[in-house]
């Protein structure tokens, strides 16, 4: 139409994705290559540390930490926590925590660049702390790291900030998918805790990521699930009912165990010494809690792999549950380096051990394994990965239901009860604040005609500049700008006062037509989204866009800036107003 830009007309489309996905895809692919061999060498540097640390020679060859340690090992700990307060405060301050807040900032304000001396120093750190006893696990380490070289690799390209986004998510999907073999669950917690979006152009290339570490994981570390569980326990009918609450109780743990974390750095911020000797002293207590229980030290896979057997007595799962909430509660919040989820599975399994003495049905294995998941989906805030993970974790499908119930149960008592999550909470108190519920935009489901205003006041194209001038002179509520119309209807253009003060500042002769001086104007159609008509006007700076029938190409409405703020008020009203929609009779 002349005098007004014409925008593309099948532009409405269930997804945004372009051809561009497809590069994406082929970098996530180098990505995921990077991340499995990340996995790798962190896995070997903590086996060399551990080897090193407990049986003095140089190997990197497994290696667990012994069952019986002498008095003197309570100094292990704390030569590595020292040397890790060293480096992150002469290296990078950004290896301390557990990994998963680290990339979600750098996501969110570090435009999801991260610097190479960090993707160098975290996973040393991380093998120094694991391998001397620290109470951790290899995720959160491994998701910064793969994240790190996922964000390095991106930034040799010329890339968006959401492309980049998407490489280093990738990396740090690749990473947990190379460690755990557990790539659907990793793709899930890209989605649910790392990408703030669900969208094509970031869900295939993480997906090629996982999918590409998983196929390097038999050559690199092994095979098949690494905790393997066949457990399938007969179940009454009422069974799911105490799944759900072996789910509460989990989920009660998982806030006690944040709320006595963040009391616990809230201690050591009070401490009159520089924040580089913390984690020396929280390297004190684990070596004081490895002397009780030496199982509590190093990341714990055999204790998962006891508690899934069943193998722990009462009183070995009790010690193990609260002297490894101890060891860990104080070195995470004392700002070592490590994960979370290891230590998770392992509180969350050794509380369910404990129950299972009492409970009517199931072995042992079955309520660790409820336990375990319960208490990552409450904890992380992410039930769908925490049912994943401990499904491919342990290869066992016939208790998904259960895991079902149990992590909706865990993860309703969290949401209910805190705040914020174990991951949110440090970012928040860095004073970002971020909300983890995904709801579809209001403005991608609203359409233009449900916002727009109808009828539009406009201005004929017969009227002359001199008349329209004296229109816009005659009073002061007048519109910053009017659409003209022809006599059927038909848009021309727009006028502005803008516009009214160039021609009497030119001395316009005044008998021109507005058809003839009308600006070239943007034009939107009633069934296009809210959101593609106020991502035209952010670009083009336009405060007023006539819309118009896509048929007979007539004016119908007008949308300014004020309308755009409907959207919200309207998507507020559908959540807020509560009304019966069937009445009875009488």
């Amino acid at each position: 139409m002349a005098g007004m830009k014409s925008f593309a007309e099948d532009s409405l489309r269930d997804f945004t994705a372009t051809p561009r996905v497809l590069q994406l895809a082929l970098m996530a692919a180098a990505v995921g290559s990077m991340g499995a061999g990340a996995a790798w060498c962190l896995l070997r540097l903590i086996s060399f540390f551990t080897n090193l640390a407990y049986w003095g020679r140089l190997s990197t060859a497994p290696a667990s930490i012994p069952s019986r340690l002498p008095l003197w090992s309570i100094i292990i700990p704390v030569i590595g926590s020292l040397a890790i307060g060293l480096m992150a405060r002469y290296g990078s301050e950004k290896i301390r925590g557990h990994g998963i807040p680290e990339a979600i900032e750098a996501i969110l304000i570090g435009r999801s660049r991260i610097q190479l001396k960090v993707a160098l120093l975290k996973p040393l750190s991380s093998a120094i702390s694991i391998g001397t006893g620290g109470p951790f696990g290899a995720e959160g380490p491994i998701i910064m790291t793969g994240g790190a070289l996922g964000s390095l690799f991106a930034q040799l390209f010329h890339l968006t900030s959401a492309e980049r986004k998407t490489l280093l998510v990738a990396g740090a999907a690749a990473g947990v998918t190379a460690v755990f073999g557990t790539p659907i669950a990793a793709v899930l917690l890209a989605v649910e805790l790392l990408l703030f979006e669900w969208k094509p152009r970031s869900f295939i290339p993480v997906t090629v990521a996982a999918i590409i570490a998983f196929a390097w994981r038999p050559f690199l570390i092994g095979s098949g699930p690494l905790f393997p569980y066949s457990g399938d326990p007969a179940m009454p009918w009422w069974g799911l009912g105490l799944c759900a609450l072996a789910g509460l109780i989990a989920g009660a743990q998982s806030s006690l165990l944040t709320l006595l974390l963040y009391g616990m750095e809230d201690a050591f911020s009070e401490l009159p010494i520089h924040w580089m000797w913390w984690p020396a002293l929280g390297g004190l207590a684990v070596g004081i809690g490895g002397l009780i229980d030496p199982a509590v030290l190093g990341v714990g896979y055999d204790n998962i792999r006891l508690l899934l057997a069943g193998s722990l007595g009462l009183s070995a799962a009790l010690v193990l549950l609260v002297d490894k909430a101890f060891v860990w509660i104080v070195a995470l919040s004392s700002g070592t380096s490590g994960g979370v989820l290891a230590p998770l599975l392992i509180l969350g399994g050794a509380l369910g051990a404990v129950e299972a003495h009492w409970m009517p049905f199931g072995d042992g294995g079955f309520w660790a394994l409820l336990g375990m998941t319960a208490i990552l989906g409450g904890t992380m805030r992410a039930p769908l990965t925490a049912i994943l993970f401990a499904v491919e974790l342990t290869g066992n499908l016939h208790v998904l239901p259960a895991l079902l119930a149990a992590s909706a149960a865990g993860f309703g008592f969290t949401v209910l009860v805190m705040r914020r999550s174990i991951l949110t909470e440090r970012i928040a108190r860095r004073g970002l604040h971020l909300t983890r519920e995904y709801v579809v935009d209001p403005f991608e489901v609203m359409r233009v005609g449900e916002i727009m205003t109808s009828p539009a006041n406009t201005l004929p194209a017969s009227m002359t500049v001199k008349a329209a001038i004296a229109f816009f002179e005659s009073g002061a509520d007048r519109h910053k700008s009017y659409p003209v119309v022809r006599s059927d209807g038909g848009l021309v253009g727009l006028i502005s006062r803008g516009d009214v003060l160039r021609w009497m500042r030119d001395g316009a002769s005044g008998q021109e037509l507005l058809s003839d001086v009308a600006l070239e104007v943007a034009i939107a159609y009633p069934d296009e989204t809210a959101g593609q008509l106020a991502d035209r006007m952010a670009r083009g700076r336009y405060s007023r866009v006539p819309v118009i029938g896509r048929e007979d190409r007539k004016l119908i409405g007008i949308v300014t800036r004020r309308e755009l703020l409907r959207v919200r008020s309207l998507a507020l009203h559908a959540e807020q107003e509560r009304q019966g929609a069937v009445r009875l009779p009488g």
